[in-house]
């Protein structure tokens, strides 16, 4: 198995009221099973899922996941990087639907940040067998995530967030010390000039599927988050049961931690393999 820096962590969803909903975790559960069951089957063997989609997050583009990218690529796996306009959630979708339709066999779906929020509706895709979210956002369907997100402490960056013209962006104080904490300066001066605008209505819609309920699920917390709150990440890995590692690193652990965000990558890969 490849290293990680923590055990897993399974928790349990709230109990459900309606029978759908419970049937759904049941599904959610045994998916998940019978993924961690194919991880020392498939640990020598040919069969590794080869296909892995990464999809960006708010104030960024897919040039985010270039450490990541490359240790991917030097293990043999195919990695294409999702860019995403930020007009609308439902445009992201679609984004990455198109992104996903091109993969030739089955895929891992991964998302950081925002993008927990893209992953979460276009993970339901049939090509999809396992969803990575890294200090991701994973809402239900039609939930308010921004009123689930005040029931844990408000991250410094939210302070940044500046709009104007129906965009906004973070200030470069907020982007340099919350967003990119960690980064090297001069790499995260280089982030802040590429910075994505997103759109002022994005961060209120809501998803009308949550793929986490019935696909196998890898969660990485990262402990020195200020963009997002590592409290609520543990509690959204929590809820999809997701097997967790938590990373010393700020919101941009794809940059500063490259290497233990890939191991729980190819981690996905070889545990939805067939």
């Amino acid at each position: 198995m490849f290293g990680v820096r923590a055990a897993s962590n399974r928790g349990m969803r709230p109990a459900e009221t309606h029978a759908d909903q419970a049937e759904a975790v049941l599904l959610a559960r045994h998916a998940r099973a019978r993924g961690l069951r194919s991880i020392e089957m498939n640990a020598s063997a040919g069969g590794q899922v080869r296909n892995v989609v990464l999809v960006h997050g708010a104030y960024a583009d897919g040039s985010s996941w270039s450490e990541v990218i490359e240790r991917l690529q030097a293990a043999g796996l195919t990695v294409t990087a999702v860019q995403n306009p930020l007009d609308s959630l439902a445009d992201d979708v679609a984004h990455t639907r198109r992104i996903l339709a091109m993969q030739d066999g089955p895929t891992i779906l991964v998302g950081h940040s925002f993008a927990g929020t893209v992953i979460t509706e276009a993970g339901t895709d049939a090509g999809v067998v396992g969803l990575v979210y890294i200090a991701a956002r994973a809402p239900d369907a039609g939930e308010d995530y921004a009123a689930l997100t005040k029931r844990f402490p408000t991250p410094p960056a939210n302070s940044g967030l500046a709009y104007e013209q129906g965009f906004g962006g973070l200030t470069e104080h907020a982007f340099l010390n919350d967003f990119a904490n960690g980064v090297d300066p001069v790499k995260a001066r280089a982030l802040y000039a590429a910075q994505g605008r997103v759109s002022e209505t994005l961060f209120t819609e809501r998803v009308t599927e949550a793929a986490w309920r019935s696909k196998p699920c890898w969660y990485a917390v990262s402990r020195q988050d200020r963009t997002t709150s590592p409290e609520l990440e543990r509690f959204l890995a929590d809820r999809m049961n997701a097997t967790t590692i938590e990373i010393d690193s700020g919101h941009l652990s794809i940059l500063t931690h490259p290497q233990e965000v890939t191991d729980l990558i190819m981690q996905a890969a070889r545990a939805t393999s067939t």
